[in-house]
């Protein structure tokens, strides 16, 4: 069987790309270019650059042309792996502080001796216990958050809170609205229930709560998640008429609201969270990991009543209970005061990170919030994001770009830091380091 013509230009321009003919970050012809060059058809040009596209070896980006993709990065820039030991990791976010080690000795020593060790080698409920939602109630009174304990689910950690969340009360095809840049674990677990994902425009301030409305009027939206508490990436806090338009847009359109909090907890004097406004349509979803530990894996979901036992057969056919050793580690520290006394200290660390961004990227435009754990730095249009991550990775400083972040086909240039990973004598070396590439690639 003869191979179509334009396959046998696929093939070589991929050859081409592999044995570095054509390098990272070289822009293409244009698809009309293309297709003169090769007497095609504009829709059999756009059809090469769709497959070379499929294959990973090139990039459209809109507005700017189509590239050669960078290889050197890591799988998905990054974001799925941990960077290697020898790596300074200002990618993924999993703050630490010194006495955290001897807590949970002490914790472990105290369970070896205690009357429900044996209780923990059993299945828990699939929701949890009750006794340890009364406690995570209470954790969350604290917050000004009050709620009834059998509207808590327990859960692996908040991303599992996300999934278990679009799993429960979603179908596949169903739409779902997120901020055009948003949290990579939600996108990912969207995409695995597949779900569509409809973006929305942002602001420096927030959502533009303007075109979700008029995608509104176009689409069935069935959910919108959001983090109005320190978003991640982009750092800002939604006011409470911003809180309060959203509430009055999902009770409108009939959609209901996920609330990510993971970091809620490092801001003070913020508006009060949206579970607290709207709890009928509200889905409240944070965790453990962020202010005590990444390893221990608890997280919870605030729910309305109605969906407690959609979300419990979701958790019973993924993981069936979450480990209850790790929930009475949790439990016990709310209990004791630990994890009020670690997001305290964890709110100063993040404050002092803060000043040294302050100080090493005067000059530099940079979004962030005072009190968050990462910055975004938008790159000048000259510049890639994928030369940046490329450089960096050279010197041995693991970033992220806006790619995993990104719920649109257009994806800016700009990079994603997270502060919190290593050691704060080793940030300000490290931070330096960025803002030299980053200039040096602005000099090229």
């Amino acid at each position: 069987m003869v191979q179509p013509r334009y396959k046998s230009l696929v093939d070589k321009l991929a050859h081409e790309i592999r044995i570095g003919k054509l390098l990272p970050g070289m822009r293409l012809p244009t698809h009309r270019r293309l297709a003169t060059e090769h007497k095609m058809s504009l829709a059999t040009a756009s059809r090469v650059y769709a497959e070379l596209e499929n294959m990973g070896l090139i990039i459209g980006e809109t507005g700017r042309g189509t590239f050669v993709r960078e290889f050197s990065l890591p799988s998905n820039y990054g974001i799925e792996n941990p960077a290697a030991s020898d790596m300074l990791d200002l990618n993924f976010n999993y703050p630490s502080l010194p006495i955290q080690a001897e807590l949970l000795r002490s914790e472990l020593k105290r369970l070896s001796t205690s009357g429900e060790i044996e209780s923990l080698l059993r299945y828990q409920p699939h929701g949890g216990k009750l006794y340890d939602k009364v406690i995570i109630g209470q954790y969350l009174k604290n917050k000004q958050i009050s709620v009834n304990p059998e509207n808590i689910i327990i859960t692996n950690g908040a991303q599992q809170g996300i999934a278990i969340t679009l799993l429960g009360l979603l179908k596949p095809g169903d739409v779902v609205a997120s901020d055009a840049l948003s949290y990579p674990g939600f996108k990912l677990a969207a995409l695995a229930h597949h779900l569509e994902i409809l973006p929305i425009p942002i602001t420096p301030l927030g959502t533009d709560l303007d075109k979700l409305e008029e995608l509104c009027k176009k689409r069935a939206i069935r959910a919108f998640y959001c983090i109005p508490t320190l978003h991640n990436p982009m750092g800002w806090v939604l006011t409470l008429k911003q809180r309060q338009q959203l509430i009055a847009l999902a009770r409108k359109y009939s959609f209901f609201i996920i609330e990510d909090a993971t970091y809620a907890f490092l801001a003070q004097n913020t508006p009060p969270p949206i579970i607290t406004l709207a709890p009928d349509i509200t889905f409240y979803i944070s965790g453990f990991s962020k202010n005590v530990a990444s390893g221990l894996r608890v997280g919870f979901i605030v729910a309305p009543t109605d969906t407690i036992s959609a979300l419990e057969r979701a958790i019973r056919v993924t993981t069936w209970n979450t480990p209850a050793l790790m929930t009475s580690i949790v439990c016990q520290w709310i209990k004791e005061g630990v994890v009020e006394k670690l997001e305290c200290l964890l709110r100063k660390d993040a404050k002092k990170r803060q000043k040294i961004v302050s100080e090493v990227f005067e000059g530099i435009t940079s979004i962030r919030h005072p009190m968050s754990y990462f910055l975004w730095i938008p790159l000048p249009e000259e510049v890639r994001a994928d030369k940046i991550v490329t450089s960096l990775h050279q010197l041995q400083i693991s970033v992220a770009t806006a790619e995993p972040y990104a719920t649109t086909p257009y994806i800016p240039h700009a990079i994603r830091i997270a502060l919190a990973s290593i050691e704060i004598d080793l940030l300000r070396d490290a931070l330096i380091k960025i803002r030299n590439v980053i200039e040096y690639h602005i000099d090229l």
